[in-house]
């Protein structure tokens, strides 16, 4: 399922010699010329030696170019002794550790670094295959610091947004007409970026305030269902939106009337914000911060303060 996902072939031979099965493979692979070919073992405990043996079995036989540890993140220490025995009894080039995005603040990535003296390649913040990304230490450390990660954020919405999207959206915006049917665009690219706390947990100063807040995120899908209640017209002008209206959309999405005035009051807000912004004073305030492609003086920058 992994590989049918991923869009690569598989060699799978069922139960079988272990060392056999990755010659195999290989020898296929190189039959078929491909260029790469990744060997996937079976999950094991550092402590069993029969096991290990196993692994050291497959690589004298394949020798490969590159071995890599892949390590739960919210095990904790154990991560680390998991990290030092691999090492020692098979010789690993690189960890990769998952479950980033769990409540751990990834001193497991620090200590396994120390321990072994081998990097940390890849990191698994999700269930999904584009969930893995590279690792970067500057940025984990900003994470562990409370400091957020702009950068991975910046990288994940560039994957849901393209140019000529994001030119679009510009445009509506400085010309304040965002409507509803782009906030539930938006909303669904949100959802796709990963779980909503790790997203906000990437913002500067956002993540160490998030550390026992439960986020609801089913709260998407009433917003989803509201909108998607209302009428094309509705969706373009809510302003329309009159108390028929309102029972209607409500009943259309199994909520109440008061969801569907919240969530016009969200909307106007977000409208009052986006008009703040697009303010000569709003723009001169950017332009100074941003001079010289320095994006440091962006968290001084106080839309609440911005004149309308």
């Amino acid at each position: 399922m992994v590989g049918q996902n991923a869009g690569v072939p598989v060699y799978e031979a069922g139960q079988g010699d272990p060392v056999e099965i990755a010659q195999n493979g290989i020898r296929l692979a190189k039959d078929q010329g491909y260029d790469y070919v990744f060997i996937d073992t079976a999950g094991r405990l550092h402590v069993d030696e029969q096991l290990m043996q196993e692994l050291q079995n497959i690589k004298s036989a394949v020798h490969p170019h590159e071995i890599l540890l892949v390590v739960d993140s919210m095990t904790g220490q154990d991560a680390v002794n998991v990290a030092s025995s691999f090492n020692d009894q098979v010789g690993i080039d690189g960890i990769v550790l998952t479950k980033l995005d769990g409540d751990t603040r990834g001193g497991a990535a620090l200590s396994a670094r120390a321990i072994t003296g081998k990097p940390i390649k890849f990191s698994g913040t999700g269930e999904k295959l584009d969930d893995l990304e590279y690792f970067h230490p500057d940025r984990m450390a900003s994470r562990i610091l409370g400091m957020g990660d702009m950068l991975s954020l910046i990288e994940r919405a560039e994957q849901q947004y393209s140019d000529e999207e994001a030119e679009k959206m510009e445009k509506k915006l400085r010309k304040n007409k965002f409507d509803m049917n782009d906030l539930l665009d938006n909303l669904q690219k949100v959802r796709k970026l990963g779980p909503l706390k790790d997203v906000l947990g990437m913002l500067p100063g956002v993540g160490s305030q998030l550390k026992d807040v439960d986020i609801d995120e089913h709260q998407f899908d009433r917003i989803q269902a509201l909108i998607l209640s209302m009428t094309p017209q509705e969706r373009e002008k809510p302003e329309i939106l009159d108390a028929s209206r309102k029972r209607r959309i409500a009943a259309g999405s199994g909520q109440k009337v008061e969801d569907v005035n919240r969530l016009l009051a969200q909307y106007k807000q977000m409208q009052k914000m986006f008009k703040q912004m697009n303010s000569k004073k709003a723009r001169k305030q950017l332009q100074r911060l941003t001079a010289n492609g320095n994006m440091d003086g962006l968290k001084d920058l106080d839309i609440t303060k911005l004149g309308m």
